[in-house]
């Protein structure tokens, strides 16, 4: 973004809608810059969409995804478009399991033939999922049971959510990875792998009307269930502050603290966000002045996903302190709790704001420079609010934010009522080993 453009000013996109009659929803963002593409698929089913004694299921299906079809056999969907030049991945998360390919845009059918063969034709036999199941076990062992906070985190959500299914990780509860069987995915793929459940994103040197073409050869003759039945769950509101202790073996002391906020299409979204850069991004953050750079905490952040990466439903803005050493944890969280209550007392300078909005929107116009991150804003808003279109505001919606907002939103959401802490309370081996398996 140059010094002349204006301080709302964005990329816009371009976004051309196609409606499939088995129900397929297309987005097309054509930019002929370059002959490159990325085409995407956005299923509407993450962690949220499970149920109790299958959480993990649409994480673990992501796996399951890359082990062929009666067509093309296990990894090798990956190896023939990485053979052409193409960047293949795919993620999984609370709310949507999204699937790319970035590729030469000559490669496009071939990219758009693959997918629809793996979603009518995926093999899901005993071998797979028995091999797949164990490669996310492991996973979850080294990402949450081995990692120095994961376990601590997942506590925090647990304790915070009380009925919403973001009560549990994204990569789910080990009994339930354990308990899972090939009859459930099958049922799993049945229920939520169609064209009512999913929307594709075409992004780059491609023209609309022979993208959709494309598309309605591969997958118009898919079949549509109808939309599953899905509990529109909403978290009551917390009526006072809830507290965990969490024991492990941890060469530091720490908390996590979680307040719940609102999701993506909520306009105190942007707000939020700017307020956790403020709290914690760079080295002229308060978290950073006040925490860190005095000595009294080795690590201090406020995290909340930012527009489009924020949950569909409300979330919660997570604070992660760990104690230096020597210090008191009790005291650095007291201090933490009165720095917040300065923000709500005496609001935010104008500069600091004035910095986050620069931050945020130098990292949305980089991002949006790029097909692939284009296609996932428009298909993520699109995805969770209904509204593809919204990318285009997000800047602007940004720069609309004041300084009484930022303090508005501390005063509405940063409360002792409305927050959950988590202490991480280090012991010795023997008395973890005492207290149990850590899983």
């Amino acid at each position: 973004m140059s010094a002349s453009s204006p301080p709302n000013w964005q990329p816009q996109i371009d976004i051309v809608p196609f409606h499939l009659e088995n129900g397929l929803t297309l987005l097309v963002l054509p930019d002929h810059y370059a002959p490159v593409v990325s085409f995407q698929l956005h299923y509407l089913v993450g962690s949220r969409y499970e149920l109790p004694g299958i959480t993990g299921i649409s994480h673990l299906f992501e796996h399951l995804m890359f082990r062929g079809t009666e067509e093309v056999g296990p990894e090798e969907f990956s190896r023939i478009l990485q053979a052409r030049g193409g960047e293949i991945n795919a993620f999984t998360t609370k709310d949507h399991t999204s699937y790319f390919e970035n590729l030469p845009a000559a490669h496009l059918e071939l990219a758009v033939r693959l997918e629809a063969d793996r979603l009518k034709n995926l093999k899901l036999d005993e071998e797979n999922f028995q091999t797949e199941r164990q490669v996310v076990i492991s996973e979850r062992k080294l990402r949450s049971v081995d990692s120095p906070f994961g376990l601590v985190e997942e506590q925090l959500y647990a304790t915070a959510y009380t009925q919403h299914p973001y009560n549990w990780p994204i990569i789910g509860w080990d009994q339930d990875l354990h308990r899972l069987t090939l009859a459930d995915c099958r049922s799993y793929y049945r229920t939520h792998y169609h064209p009512g459940n999913m929307i594709a994103v075409v992004a780059g040197d491609a023209a609309p009307e022979a993208a959709r073409d494309l598309i309605d050869r591969y997958f118009g003759d898919i079949p549509n269930p109808g939309p599953p039945e899905v509990s529109q769950i909403v978290e009551p509101p917390q009526r006072g502050e809830r507290r965990a202790i969490f024991k492990k073996v941890s060469q530091v002391e720490a908390f996590f603290a979680g307040f719940h906020v609102v999701g993506l299409n909520h306009p105190d979204i942007y707000p939020l966000t700017l307020l956790a850069a403020i709290l914690s991004v760079g080295k002229s953050s308060r978290f950073y002045q006040e925490f860190v750079r005095s000595g009294r905490a080795a690590e201090m952040e406020a995290d909340l996903a930012p527009p489009p990466w924020s949950s569909q439903d409300p979330d919660l803005m997570v604070i992660r302190a760990v104690a230096a050493p020597g210090n008191p944890l009790a005291e650095l969280e007291a201090d933490v709790w009165t720095a917040l209550e300065v923000i709500k007392r005496e609001g935010i300078r104008a500069e600091e704001l004035a910095r986050a909005k620069k931050l945020m929107k130098s990292q949305a116009v980089q991002a949006l420079a790029k097909n692939f991150y284009r296609g996932l804003v428009v298909g993520l808003f699109h995805l969770k609010t209904g509204d593809g279109a919204k990318a285009n505001l997000m800047l602007k919606n940004y720069e609309a934010v004041t300084p009484d907002d930022i303090q508005r939103v501390a005063q509405t959401y940063l409360t002792e009522d409305n927050r959950t802490v988590v202490i991480l309370k280090p012991v010795s081996p023997a008395e973890s080993q005492a207290l149990g398996p850590l899983v």
